[in-house]
């Protein structure tokens, strides 16, 4: 009888292997034969569910964003069942930090997909798809923070928005080349949303 396949498993193992040699070295050089050998499997059980190294590079990028999603709404759940808007902001900005093998494995590789995505018009449109998804999702939360008092009302919830979600890759790369640590890194977050939501020591 024939050996049965998780189609879907092994797509998320191609993706996982993808996303380990894109983070250790870019992917410019890697090739579908490097990432069967990295995932363990033949050449041609990776060319079964991707015809081309874009169309594999397009789902790796879909699934590292949703596993980034799905860690961020699990640190989320720990916070609680009503987590404060400036709770639920702080954690979302420390999961995006380089801190964990996890997360810094998906800032490295994003920064890998960001430079192909330059000269890759289909990658490019991904980023411009969930990043302002991100950017709306934490105005809407900013906005409504503001609505309940929680966030002073000079505050313009969509400029606040685009600032902190820069912040966490800034400081990633200090993390990444050693000249800042992780405390450092999220004393600066927390120094951040004293100044959106308010000193908690005043």
């Amino acid at each position: 009888m024939p050996k049965q396949v998780d189609h879907a498993a092994r797509r998320i193992q191609i993706a996982e292997a993808l996303l380990r040699l894109a983070s250790r070295g870019g992917l410019e050089a890697v090739s579908l034969r490097d990432v069967a050998a990295e995932a363990g499997i033949s050449m041609g059980a990776v060319q079964h569910y991707f015809k081309s190294k874009e169309q594999m590079l397009l789902h790796a990028m879909d699934h590292v964003t949703k596993r980034a999603g799905e860690r961020i709404v699990a640190a989320l759940s720990r916070q609680g069942e009503r987590p404060s808007a400036r709770e639920v902001v702080r954690t979302v900005m420390l999961e995006m930090l380089a801190l964990t093998e996890d997360s810094r494995m998906e800032f490295l590789t994003h920064l890998a997909f960001f430079m192909r995505a330059l000269g890759s018009s289909e990658l490019a449109a991904m980023y411009r798809e969930w990043w302002p998804e991100l950017e709306r999702w934490l105005t809407g939360e900013l906005r409504s923070a503001q609505e309940a008092g929680e966030l002073p009302p000079d505050r313009d919830p969509a400029r606040e928005a685009e600032l902190l979600l820069s912040i966490p890759d800034g400081l990633s790369v200090g993390l990444l080349l050693g000249h800042r640590t992780g405390e450092e890194a999220i004393a600066t977050i927390d120094y951040h949303l004293d100044r959106v939501f308010g000193d908690r020591r005043s």
